[in-house]
């Protein structure tokens, strides 16, 4: 078992007014990130796709444990049959899976079962979670909080990939465990999300949405309170 070992924490305080303008910075280029479902065919740097995944792998996560995977797909036959199998997945959810009340939602979004994002993007990063980690003798070893700590870590990657100017998308087909066997992953990792990476295409165009205001996702103390509690 390893010992607790601290060592000095490496932290620089800003001056109030530089915080402000970096806040306000931030707002601004994460603000007009948007999920993008056409993307070009230009090539991109496969260093920056490197580097955005170190970024998110500064996340924090129960006990340290980092129970995440990415792997990123750049073979057009593998696309290929992550996008088949996704599109037969999309398509049960939407004739069967989905009720009307999901589809009316999803409606405002424009999406429908055809995924031609999943080849026509240079990149495809497939996250998978580590429900526990396996030593090389075998050994097997819990891993704490691990939904939490890959969503941060996939909020992260989301961020880093806008902040460096590529586009992304969270795509989810439920069920996934297709992508687990075509990259024939081990099995203590499950798929989690789908992420095509690239420069948008020319002519993408985005749907018309208003996120919700400052006043409407964060509360003081016990303001909004519940008169059942």
């Amino acid at each position: 078992m390893s010992e607790y070992r601290p060592i000095p924490l490496q932290f620089e305080r800003q001056e109030q007014d530089l915080m402000r303008l970096r806040a306000d910075e931030l707002l601004q280029q994460l603000g007009s990130r948007r999920s993008v479902r056409s993307f070009s065919s230009d090539p991109v740097a496969e260093e920056l796709i490197d580097r955005a995944i170190e970024i998110a792998s500064t996340a924090p996560s129960g006990a340290h444990r980092q129970p995440w995977h990415f792997v990123v797909v750049d073979d057009p036959q593998l696309k290929k049959q992550i996008r088949d199998a996704a599109e037969k997945e999309e398509q049960r959810s939407y004739e069967s899976r989905m009720p009307e009340e999901w589809l009316d939602a999803l409606r405002p979004l424009g999406t429908d079962a055809v995924k031609p994002f999943l080849i026509d993007a240079p990149y495809l990063v497939i996250l998978f979670a580590e429900t526990h980690q396996v030593a090389a003798d075998g050994t097997r070893s819990r891993n704490y909080y691990v939904s939490e700590s890959v969503g941060i870590a996939a909020g992260m990657f989301i961020a880093a990939l806008h902040l460096v100017g590529l586009a992304t998308l969270t795509h989810t087909p439920s069920p996934m465990g297709f992508l687990r066997a075509i990259l024939q992953r081990p099995a203590n990792e499950r798929p989690y999300l789908i992420f095509p990476i690239g420069y948008p295409a020319a002519d993408c165009q985005v749907p018309d949405l208003q996120r919700k205001a400052l006043e409407q996702v964060r509360s003081r103390n016990l303001e909004g309170r519940s008169e059942e509690s």
